[in-house]
């Protein structure tokens, strides 16, 4: 279902609003400024209209004219904010349903934030995962925000076991908080080459009311790298918050069906759905009634044309179909 033209972020996958409205939602209030959006030029329309359609105007929408992973991005967010801005920095594809306890965290990281530290969230891990980064959690600096004593990149599952039992390691959930101007001094000390290309790129970028546009040619010029390594590794004042708060980040149609609300048998479905004598399953469509008798643990997505059946427990193999389907194409 997530397309290039509309990716996971523009989608309503766990609610009534898409997960870009949700995210918006989450920093709303007296405490938050209106938010800073970084997108690809394709979707600046959609954006437009699904923050517009909850009451959330962003001060700006920055249009990337090339994919330059996360760390350029986020300097082209702290760039287009006052320099003592404390910036919150979620992916916009990300399910956290205990938003009290997110704030709460927020709070508690705001002191050394002020201080000039660079903040990290370190989700709770309820199992050996090894498609996540994890971050080894140090000495305590104040009240629930401690010191990262390292980050550990995906690891296997031996390792993932161990550091989950040993109590003292999170999950790397890629949500961040810091004043704009600590993050642009990062870059400066670690990766000045994209400090240099971004700040080009904005000063030279065309602007279209909320819309920003930065140059093409300047920003193409930046080296393309994580904010986790171009900056978080090698900083020197890098903090995390351990945090409980039902985050996701609906990595697969699996994830999907573990954090969705189930019928008495299990299922979770959306759309025009029959399912008699069926359990366990998730079923969705945006179109055509799907009909399903005695049959169990499938994952069955009908989205215009397309029809996707799995057994559940397989979801990631959703890979493999794209690249198959490219290799026919």
């Amino acid at each position: 279902m997530s397309r290039p033209e509309m990716p996971k972020q523009l989608l309503a996958l766990t609610a009534e609003e898409t997960m870009l409205q949700l995210t918006a939602q989450r920093a709303h209030g007296e405490a938050f400024a209106a938010p800073i959006v970084v997108a690809n030029a394709r979707h600046a329309d959609h954006i437009g209209e699904q923050l517009a359609a909850v009451g959330t105007a962003p001060q700006a929408v920055i249009l990337e004219p090339v994919a330059r992973n996360t760390a350029p991005a986020i300097a082209l967010a702290a760039l287009a904010a006052q320099p003592e801005d404390a910036l919150l920095v979620m992916p916009s594809d990300h399910v956290i349903a205990d938003v009290a306890a997110f704030h709460a965290a927020i709070e508690a990281a705001m002191p050394l934030v002020a201080d000039g530290w660079l903040v990290t969230f370190g989700i709770a891990p309820d199992a050996p995962e090894t498609g996540y980064g994890w971050i080894r959690i140090g000495e305590e600096l104040s009240a629930g925000v401690h010191r990262v004593a390292r980050f550990v990149e995906k690891p296997p599952r031996d390792k993932a076991e161990a550091m989950l039992a040993s109590g003292d390691h999170a999950w790397n959930g890629g949500i961040f908080l810091f004043r704009a101007d600590m993050f642009l001094g990062a870059l400066a000390a670690h990766a000045p080459a994209m400090l240099t290309a971004t700040q080009d790129a904005m000063r030279d970028a065309r602007r279209e009311g909320t819309r920003i546009h930065p140059d093409a040619i300047a920003f193409g010029a930046s080296p393309s790298d994580s904010i986790d390594y171009a900056v978080m590794e090698r900083a020197e004042r890098v903090a995390v918050v351990p945090v409980a708060m039902g985050w996701s980040d609906v990595g697969s149609w699996d994830a999907l069906h573990a954090i969705s609300e189930r019928d008495t048998s299990g299922n979770a479905h959306r759309g025009e759905v029959l399912a008699i004598d069926t359990r366990d399953c998730l079923i969705r469509t945006d179109g055509i009634r799907v009909s399903v008798v005695g049959v169990s643990d499938l994952i069955v997505v009908a989205s215009g044309n397309d029809v996707l059946i799995l057994p559940r427990g397989r979801s990631q193999e959703v890979k493999k179909l794209i690249e198959a389907m490219k290799d026919r194409d």
